[in-house]
């Protein structure tokens, strides 16, 4: 089998305690790889490497252009290396190749935006009502970064992070996900080759224990940026505790598409399938609660429906599949658990509802109709490919169902009504709105959530400055020395 090493201060290594972990491959249930394991002493290793690299002259002492033109090098390498990156991540997701491949590509446009962004990092001259000093301020980096990110959109999620990391002259240590860490740990070979000095990326992998904990709490690390789970992220604020990181967490969430009675049905339908079952249905941004007016709802669940019947389910590596495997057991189980929850209380599973019975990890696409909004499958985030609809009949009905979660990542309507869009776009509480389209994305648009979907944004211009500090310098242009030392000027 394949076997990848832990990417340390420039360095290809095994874990200090030798610890191997085995990864399968969804489609197959087969195990494919095997992977390095990092301990706290790996750990230690990484920030380490990561301070120094900080005042290393070949770091910190290279200009913002010639840094924004290391990572357009990467940019040029991520595309590069798409198709191959993409096949591995495929195999060790479960993720359709055509995504993760395509993916991988679009994400150098992120790269690529953040090296035009390295020399823009100005900082400002004051004007201070102090009429013999001259104020200024410049930008810094704010020093190590520990970036977490999950398996289910590993280059994305990672170039969110990465890029204005980097432009803005950090250093990183990038933890991958145990789940799937695979393409994580060969894209760290893309970062050797782009020339960035030893130190400034580490890529590294391993359980809680012993990786991520170690990582989030260390005293050298100032900031964390964090995607995955709710639960997981309050361990990470807890951490955080002890060194006072900048910390931003994106949680994913339950997220909901509204549909008005004036919607184009076909566009609508095709939006909520590429909310529910596109990556098959394990995003963050899936737009899992569909909340319809009651006049169109049997129309456009009807329309789903045939368009489910034509989904082509299998080898993720087939150009013609449009769901794949899930990535993990265990998220069939939490499926089959809330889908029979759901059916107690009274839903209507109207297509699927049960796992295939084949080799791998395979869920089919599931339609249900809800009738309650408390329904199970309106609360849980299954991270699989299930669709719940529930009606209607008011504007203000379909705003405050749409408000009724903790979650505030995604949310997503469809109306020809102009007005209303604008009116209620405002109006729904999620960091992301999307009018007539779903699951778009890109380096210019931030991407983050509310309440429990986390805090801070990814992605445009604004993300950089989040990765400097501000410094403050007064210089007291008088000739005259300063005078009583006991009076605040």
């Amino acid at each position: 089998m394949k076997h990848f090493q832990l990417f340390i201060d420039g360095a290809w290594t095994e874990g200090a305690t030798g610890q191997v972990m085995t990864t399968e491959n969804p489609a197959t249930g087969e195990p494919w790889a095997t992977f390095a394991c990092a301990a706290p002493q790996d750990i230690e290793r990484a920030i380490h490497a990561a301070r120094r690299a900080l005042g290393d002259p070949a770091w910190c002492d290279i200009t913002q252009t010639a840094r924004g033109k290391m990572l357009s090098r990467l940019a040029d390498l991520v595309e590069e290396n798409a198709q191959a990156i993409g096949a591995i991540e495929t195999t060790d997701s479960g993720k359709l190749l055509a995504e993760t491949a395509s993916q991988t590509a679009y994400v150098g446009d992120y790269y690529r935006y953040y090296a035009g962004l390295a020399d823009k990092i100005e900082g400002a001259v004051l004007p201070i009502d102090k009429p013999d000093m001259h104020v200024f301020t410049r930008r810094e980096p704010i020093g190590v970064v520990a970036a977490i990110v999950p398996w289910n959109a590993q280059m994305f999620l990672t170039a969110t992070k990465l890029g204005p990391a980097l432009a803005a002259g950090c250093t990183v240590v990038l933890k991958a996900s145990e789940m799937a860490p695979a393409p994580m740990l060969e894209f760290a070979k893309l970062i050797e080759e782009a020339g960035f000095p030893p130190g400034v990326v580490s890529v590294v992998t391993g359980d809680a224990e012993n990786c991520a904990i170690p990582l989030t709490r260390h005293p050298d690390v100032d900031r964390i940026a964090f995607t995955g789970g709710p639960e997981t992220a309050r361990h990470v604020v807890r951490n955080s505790a002890e060194n006072f990181a900048v910390t931003t967490l994106e949680l994913g969430g339950k997220s909901p598409i509204i549909v008005f009675d004036d919607a184009d049905l076909d566009g609508a339908a095709n939006g909520l399938i590429a909310g529910n079952f596109g990556a098959s249905g394990q995003s963050c941004v899936a737009g899992t609660r569909g909340i319809v007016h009651r006049s169109i709802l049997d129309d456009l669940a009807t329309r789903i429906e045939a368009k489910m019947k034509a989904v082509q389910i299998g080898d993720p590596l087939a150009a013609t599949t449009h769901i794949g495997p899930l990535c993990t057991k265990a998220q069939i189980e939490t499926i089959e658990k809330t889908l029979a929850t759901a059916k107690a209380q009274g839903a209507h599973i109207r297509f699927g509802g049960a796992p295939l019975d084949r080799p791998g990890n395979f869920m089919s696409p599931t339609l249900v109709e809800c009738f309650q909004p408390d329904t199970e499958t309106l609360k849980v985030e299954m991270f699989g490919p299930v669709m719940s609809l529930l009606a209607f009949d008011t504007e203000e009905e379909a705003i405050a169902l749409a408000n009724d979660t903790p979650f505030g990542l995604g949310s997503g309507l469809f109306t020809q009504n102009i007005a209303r869009a604008h009116r209620v776009s405002a109006k729904i509480k999620s960091g992301i709105c999307w009018v007539n389209t779903y699951r778009a994305v890109s380096p210019i648009a931030p991407f983050g959530g509310y309440n429990q979907s986390g805090y801070g944004r990814e992605a445009g211009v604004g993300a950089i400055e989040d990765y400097t500090r501000t410094q403050t310098v007064w210089i007291n242009t008088s000739d005259q020395p300063m005078s009583n030392p006991f009076v605040m000027r």
